[in-house]
């Protein structure tokens, strides 16, 4: 008998070692599954909280976001290891291994909802002009993003600043703004739009008597200094980065006068402002334009969005007889589907107020729609500053 169970023995101990072994092998992969199914899942929230909230600004009511600011999951790996006789016949004097596992997961999801001065500052504020022009050098098609993020074009004429609303309902506003905003992509389409800030050198003069020489060792560090032995003075000079300028020519090229002048303009405007210069003797100059695009708040993109469904609809615009062909010329900034049935073949559909909203990701806007639903979660983001961790109020699930 002794000897039948030591010719078992290396059965358990592989059963053991093969047991341990998928173990060590099993926690990466939970790890990797739980990782992929908590971003899928976060990633589905957040696009569903923004179809809602197209649904409320359609039908007036009050917009609302909750973020995930913390998920935590514990894993519990068990396994059980024995050895049995066989139920049958002459078998019954074998022993047979018996080998058992267990995964226990323990997630803690917490949900802090946007509220207070956090709302005021994510949904509220109206955009800085550098986050439009961070997209811009991503590639983002000029056309979709100013349709989404300005809320107004302001045209320099020799009389003044005329203001021209991104606002269906405001026909001359909206016929120029969706004319000038084309007018920029034929350029950007034709590689000759420039997105770039305005280098220029500033200068400050001091009295020489005032610097002592530890003081001269540091403003050499950041400063050009110059020494005027008549007037007793330091002129300190420095290459700064201004605001940023749309144009179809390059700024660099321009004189130093020309790019302070033109860095001045821009310091006049205000921080969600984002001044173009078209200029002839480049590509797109038949339409000479000056002016800035006033930037809006997230919040004003979901009523833009939400109105545009039905109370405000866009409409078809032609371009301006001195542009250039243009590549795409939507009528919809993002076309949304609302069906009192749930739409078939549909990348993300969501029932709210009785209906189901979804984005069109059929037929040939397809892409442009998509683009722009990536575009507002993109911009969603990039309100983010941080989602609290801890603090009331805030909503903790465990499972």
């Amino acid at each position: 008998m002794t000897h039948k169970i030591s010719a078992c023995t290396p059965l358990v101990f592989f059963g053991l070692f093969y047991l341990t072994t998928l173990t060590g092998c099993l926690s990466p992969v939970t790890l990797t599954r739980a990782v992929i199914a908590y971003d899928d899942a976060i990633t589905e929230s957040q696009s569903k909280q923004l179809l809602v909230n197209i649904a409320r600004a359609q039908h007036h009511q009050p917009i609302h976001f909750t973020g995930v600011s913390n998920v935590a999951a514990t894993f519990d790996f068990r396994f059980t290891a024995g050895a049995t006789p066989a139920l049958t016949g002459d078998a019954s004097r074998t022993i047979l291994p018996v080998i058992g596992g267990s995964v226990a997961e323990n997630p803690t999801i917490s949900i802090a909802p946007i509220e207070g001065e956090e709302f005021t500052q994510r949904l509220l504020t109206p955009f800085h002009e550098s986050k439009l022009t961070l997209l811009l050098r991503q590639g983002i098609d000029i056309d979709l993003l100013l349709r989404l993020m300005a809320k107004e074009l302001r045209l320099n004429h020799s009389s003044g600043a005329i203001a021209y609303r991104n606002n269906p309902s405001d026909r001359v506003g909206y016929e120029m703004f969706r004319r000038v905003v084309l007018h920029l992509s034929a350029i950007q389409d034709h590689n000759s739009l420039y997105v770039e800030p305005l280098s220029i050198e500033r200068s400050w003069t001091i009295p020489a008597d005032t610097v002592t020489a530890e003081g001269f060792k540091a403003l050499e560090q950041d400063y050009q200094v110059l020494y005027d032995g008549k007037d007793k003075t330091f002129t300190l000079r420095k290459q700064v980065e201004g605001g940023t300028l749309i144009t179809n020519y390059d700024p660099n090229l321009l004189s130093r006068e020309e790019r302070t002048r033109l860095q001045n303009e821009n310091e006049q405007g205000l921080p969600h402002d984002v001044t173009f210069d078209i200029r002839p003797g480049h590509y797109g100059g038949d339409w000479p334009l000056k002016g800035d695009f006033r930037l809006r708040s997230f919040n004003a993109m979901l009523n833009f969005l939400g109105l545009s469904i039905a109370e405000e609809p866009e409409y078809h615009i032609d371009k301006d007889g001195r542009t250039p062909d243009v590549a795409e010329n939507p009528i919809k900034t993002m076309d949304l589907i609302v069906s009192p049935s749930a739409p078939s073949g549909l990348d993300l559909v969501m029932k709210s107020h009785g209906h189901h909203y979804a984005v069109n990701t059929i037929g040939p806007q397809a892409r442009w729609n998509r683009e722009a639903f990536k575009l507002l979660s993109q911009l969603f983001q990039m309100t983010v500053t941080e989602v609290p961790r801890a603090g009331v109020p805030s909503i903790t699930i465990a499972k």
